[in-house]
């Protein structure tokens, strides 16, 4: 669209992972297959801890929200991936590119202080088991998991309205596979100091505060489990934790790295892989990870899908 002596962009071309057309199919067949596995397994994760008793604790409650998350997490990122495969002209519009950003971003705070309360779980349960059903209750952790959804929205928001005011006028080329904050600010057509300066101090808040804080937690988790007399029950107690330390470290250990450089934000390939790594990846990893080390999914799963084998037979 052209306005006075400019053009106002109106959609980006997406360059993808790679410019070879011969590898196209190929990514494509790789990209469906990690789509499928992580849809498959998150809503698998929340079938299970949504119908057996066994599973209706806290806990569990934390991993039905991180499995949901992960289905949209993947989601607004993998579908249009797919299609640009298969198309000659990877583009997005302005709108969608911004709607993309919204939910991306939005998905991804969310993640971040999800993971903190998960480990705050894991703290009570292990450094005050006694009081665990006292603390836990359904009113806490309910009203902790709102406000983690809220925070995620909120931070969103704030960086979605700082791009919106930027005027994109020329370069409408995107060295990514989808819209995210900081590739998008390379294409503006004006200084993107302050964009990247709040961009930089929400990323302190939402990811470093969350990491900094699950760091504390589990320093005292590991300082009791220590305190354990019998090697049983530390075993058990690590075993509780283990999984989430794993998601945190992948997680985390991705955002840092494409969030928290100040000063120029740069493309290349290395961050391309990163966000790859935390959208796409990390969601299909969640379950497996979850499922394979706890006993009480792996349990809970063949309960479930025997009931389910002996009513079909009938």
């Amino acid at each position: 669209m052209v306005t006075g002596n400019f053009t106002i962009v109106v959609e980006f071309i997406l360059l993808g992972l790679t410019s070879r057309q011969d590898l196209q199919i190929l990514l494509f067949i790789v990209f469906l297959t990690c789509y499928i596995v992580s849809l498959i397994g998150n809503i698998v994760i929340i079938w299970i801890s949504s119908t057996n008793p066994r599973l209706h604790t806290p806990m569990y409650f934390f991993l039905r929200n991180l499995s949901f998350l992960d289905i949209w997490y993947t989601s607004c990122v993998v579908p249009k991936m797919l299609i640009n495969f298969l198309l000659v002209k990877k583009t997005i519009s302005y709108n969608g590119c911004v709607t993309q950003m919204f939910i991306h971003m939005t998905l991804g705070s969310s993640e971040c202080y999800l993971l903190l309360l998960m480990a705050y779980d894991r703290y009570v349960a292990i450094c005050n088991p006694l009081c665990y059903n006292n603390i836990m209750r359904p009113a806490l952790y309910i009203r902790m998991t709102t406000t983690s959804w809220v925070g995620g929205i909120i931070n969103s928001l704030i960086n979605t309205v700082y791009t919106l005011q930027l005027p994109f006028c020329g370069p409408n080329v995107m060295k990514h596979f989808f819209c995210e904050v900081p590739k998008l600010l390379e294409l503006a057509c004006a200084d993107t100091s302050l964009n990247k300066t709040v961009l930089f101090f929400c990323a302190l808040v939402i990811v470093v505060f969350p990491f900094y804080v699950i760091l504390i937690t589990y320093v005292n988790i590991i300082s009791s489990i220590i305190k354990i007399r019998t090697t049983t029950g530390r075993r058990k107690a690590f075993s509780t934790c283990a999984s989430h330390v794993i998601v945190v470290a992948l997680f985390y250990g991705t955002v840092f790295f494409i969030y928290l450089r100040p000063g120029r934000i740069h493309v290349s390939s290395y961050d391309i892989m990163a966000t790859l790594f935390y959208s796409v990846i990390t969601p299909m990893l969640n379950p497996l990870i979850y499922t394979l080390r706890n006993k009480d999914v792996k349990l809970a799963l063949k309960e479930t899908t025997g009931k389910k084998i002996v009513l079909w037979r009938k």
